[in-house]
């Protein structure tokens, strides 16, 4: 196995690790951590694709990628909201 492979797998890893947090209940599909780990590894596998000339897989992961880069940059600019004060009368 060369080292191209190792990082490819990598990338699948940090891909089905998100979804399998997120079907099982563990990851909310908005979090931090699912879209981090879903643009890491689609952008480690898009950057594969594209040096492999492989356009299909280069079309599906380019645009997993920017889809969660989209979502990370709308979670991130989204306000923190404030812990309730109490009970309105």
């Amino acid at each position: 196995m060369t080292l191209l492979s190792f990082i490819e797998i990598g990338g699948s890893l940090l891909i089905l690790s998100a979804f399998a947090g997120a079907q099982l209940g563990r990851l909310d599909g908005r979090s931090l951590p699912y879209l981090l780990l879903n643009l890491a590894g689609s952008a480690v596998l898009a950057v594969i694709a594209l040096r492999h000339h492989s356009w299909g897989f280069l079309l599906l992961e380019g645009t997993w990628a920017v889809v969660s880069a989209i979502s990370l940059v709308a979670v991130l600019r989204k306000p923190a909201t404030a812990p309730p004060r109490g009970r309105a009368h």
